[in-house]
C-alpha cells in the first residue's frame, strides 16, 4: 500500500518524499476480561485530638509475621562427615605448613653453614698467605722434640 514518491516543493528546493501506510493486521481473538474483585476496605475511623481537631483515616491491621517453617532434621552421620572433612582439611593444611617451615629452616641452616665455611676458609687463607711473608713466631724442630707420656717437651 505504498504510494509512489511525490515531489515536494518548498520555498528553497524540491525534495522527494515517500509516504508509507501501515498494513493492518488480522484481528486476534483475546481472552474475555474478567473483573477483579477488590478486597473490602477497612472501616473509616475518626479520632478527636485533645485540642479539638478531628483526624479521620482508615484503620489498618498490624502486619502479621509469616509462620516459621520447621527445618528438616540433619542426620547425625552427615554432621560427622562434614566435621571430619573440615578436620581432615585442617590437618592437611597444617602438615603442609609444617613441611614448608622445615624446608625453609633447613635452607637457612645450610646457608649459615656455607657462610661460616666461607668466612673461616677466608680467615685460614689470610693466615697462610700472611705467615709466609713474615718470619716471626716460634719455630719448632719436630726431629729434636721429645715426647714423654704423651706430653710434648721441646
Amino acid at each position: 500500500m505504498n504510494e509512489p514518491a511525490k515531489p515536494l516543493v518548498t520555498g528553497r528546493r524540491e525534495a522527494t518524499v515517500e509516504v508509507h501506510r501501515p498494513t493492518p493486521l488480522a484481528p486476534v481473538q483475546s481472552a474475555p476480561v474478567v473483573p477483579v474483585q477488590w478486597g473490602t476496605l477497612p472501616a473509616v475511623t475518626s479520632i478527636v485530638l485533645p485540642d479539638g481537631r478531628v483526624v479521620t483515616g482508615y484503620t489498618l491491621e498490624p502486619a502479621k509475621p509469616e509462620p516459621v517453617t520447621t527445618k528438616p532434621p540433619v542426620s547425625r552421620a552427615a554432621v560427622n562427615i562434614a566435621l571430619g572433612g573440615i578436620g581432615f582439611g585442617a590437618v592437611c593444611g597444617g602438615l603442609f605448613l609444617l613441611t614448608a617451615f622445615i624446608t625453609a629452616l633447613t635452607a637457612l641452616i645450610t646457608q649459615l653453614i656455607t657462610l661460616a665455611a666461607v668466612i673461616f676458609g677466608g680467615w685460614v687463607a689470610v693466615q697462610v698467605l700472611s705467615a709466609s711473608g713474615h718470619r716471626s713466631g716460634t719455630t719448632v724442630n719436630i726431629r729434636k722434640a721429645v715426647f714423654k707420656r704423651n706430653h710434648f717437651h721441646g
